[in-house]
């Protein structure tokens, strides 16, 4: 691998080999000379706290130099173009370069441009793809669930907007996971299922629910939506909220992930992501691992 950009192309036996890896750093701990004296940047033109963070302590804790770049103090606001940007930070010697940017295909286009051996991974671009996200969501689960072929997986919310359920499903999929249901109301449905492989469409949230071993909730996405398709909170969480009810409907010790950040109320109730089946910390913790291993797969890869 050279970039990671989607998930979409991945094959079973690199997604095995990625987890596998990011599973033994989470029980082994750093290894503090794998990328000794090299230089990772991480360029975010959208907000972020779990995934900047959690890419900057992965590369500290394989020995990479660490770079943030701070967009309000960079030549970016008078006027550089993102091509000038990102040739300009090629020639200070980088290794890496991860990237969040609200357009669909900016980490691709980086990547297609850049005149170095710079890998680029994507941090989530748009709606389209967050690939991390979906290694990260995908070890959660089979720390508990290693059989995936008889999960009954369910991803509810703004499934439209959401580039995570895009690369959760993705990840699933390949992964052998067969039942995955995408639950949402009618005006945060996909257009189509073609970008959702192997799932299928549900818009009741009851019914979804029905015998799920995994439950994973989404954020409403304000920034992508149109005025007009803010829903209202309290007849959203009515209608597609998790609360203790509702998850009395799933599997017994079925699995509760959410990607944060968390619109409490809204999408979910305090007492289902504070209770015993949510694995959202899990899913905060594992992400260090996974974006270690993917440092590591670029730019340590194994003989």
């Amino acid at each position: 691998m050279r970039h990671l950009l989607t998930l979409e192309d991945i094959d079973r036996a690199s997604l095995i080999r990625l987890l596998d890896r990011a599973e033994g750093f989470r029980t082994t701990g750093a290894a503090r000379d794998l990328l000794a004296g090299r230089t990772v940047l991480t360029l975010f033109f959208e907000p972020s706290t779990r995934t900047r963070t959690s890419f900057v302590l992965a590369a500290k804790r394989l020995g990479a130099d660490t770079l943030n770049f701070d967009l309000s103090h960079s030549s970016t606001s008078k006027g550089e173009s993102l091509l000038d940007t990102l040739h300009t930070l090629e020639a200070m010697r980088l290794d890496a370069l991860v990237v969040r940017h609200d357009e669909n295909g900016m980490p691709a286009w980086l990547a297609a441009h850049a005149n170095t051996g710079v890998a680029v991974i994507n941090a989530g671009d748009g709606t389209h793809a967050h690939p991390t996200q979906g290694l990260l969501d995908a070890l959660t689960i089979l720390q508990r669930r290693p059989d995936l072929e008889r999960l009954r997986v369910v991803i509810c919310g703004d499934i439209r907007h959401s580039r995570v359920a895009r690369s959760d499903a993705q990840a699933l999929h390949a992964l052998g996971v067969q039942d995955i249901r995408l639950c949402a109301p009618r005006a945060m449905q996909p257009d189509a299922l073609d970008e959702f492989p192997g799932c299928s469409a549900v818009e009741g949230f009851d019914t979804a629910l029905a015998g799920a071993d995994v439950v994973i909730m989404l954020r409403i996405q304000k920034e992508r939506m149109a005025e007009t398709q803010f829903p209202d909170a309290a007849q959203y969480h009515a209608h597609y909220g998790l609360d203790a009810r509702r998850l009395a409907l799933a599997g017994p010790d079925c699995q509760v992930l959410h990607p944060g950040p968390i619109n409490r109320g809204i999408e979910i109730a305090p007492e289902v992501a504070d209770g015993p089946q949510s694995r959202i910390l899990d899913q905060v913790a594992n992400g260090v691992a996974v974006r270690m291993a993917v440092l590591a797969e670029l730019l340590a890869p194994p003989p």
